[in-house]
């Protein structure tokens, strides 16, 4: 059985009622070829919806030194910046895409204390945009660990219009818990210490919670 995360409950509900009534509506008062084609279609929109909120069973990558994957999706960026926010300085950004297809969960990526947590209104360019981690609205979370610090930005796209970010500053943030959820099409940044160790490339899959991203020295 699927498990429906608590972020789409209510639009998975709304969108099982709303097609139920369409199809009802259809068989009533339409031919039976256009009742037909309204079942197939609806069945392919409700699983699109469940699909996208969906709680994955998975058992995370835990381990001190390695940073695992904040999100499941695609690399698009690994380069190095200047990171202000934060004030981590110079340091890798790598940054994950992730499309309607895949779970929008964010995860955790290390262990640590959650020393900075900020909201950016902003606006909704494309995730791609290689501006938006900049200028889109975003939510930072600053997490300080033995082994060095890190930023985690979750950066709304086009589509996405909403970010759910749970971070509380002065908690514990546990690697591979949830941090929080992005609804529809987003991207994820995260910003390394300069001496990390990157083991992912452009255009690599990962999977939140699982994939390694990178080593502390």
């Amino acid at each position: 059985m699927i498990k429906i995360h608590r972020e789409g409950r209510w639009i998975v509900l709304i969108t099982i009622v709303l097609l139920l009534a369409i199809l009802v509506l259809t068989a009533l008062f339409l031919p039976y070829q256009v009742t037909y084609l309204a079942s197939a279609l609806s069945l392919i929109v409700l699983i699109l919806v469940l699909r996208f909120f969906r709680v994955p069973v998975r058992r995370p990558f835990l381990d001190d030194l390695t940073i695992t994957a904040p999100a499941d999706g695609k690399v698009v960026v690994i380069e190095k910046v200047e990171e202000k926010e934060f004030h981590i300085g110079p340091c890798m950004q790598v940054s994950i895409f992730m499309s309607v297809h895949d779970v929008h969960i964010n995860y955790y990526p290390v262990s640590g204390k959650i020393s900075y947590q900020r909201d950016h209104p902003g606006s909704y360019l494309l995730a791609r945009h290689p501006k938006s981690s900049e200028l889109n609205e975003r939510s930072s979370v600053g997490i300080e660990t033995p082994h060095g610090r890190l930023l985690m930005r979750q950066v709304a796209g086009y589509v996405a219009r909403r970010i759910c970010c749970y971070a509380k500053e002065g908690t514990q943030a546990i690697q591979g818990s949830e941090m929080g959820f992005i609804k529809f099409g987003s991207r994820l940044d995260l910003f390394l210490p300069l001496d990390t160790h990157i083991m992912v490339l452009p255009g690599q899959r990962v999977t939140g919670g699982v994939t390694p991203m990178a080593t502390f020295k």
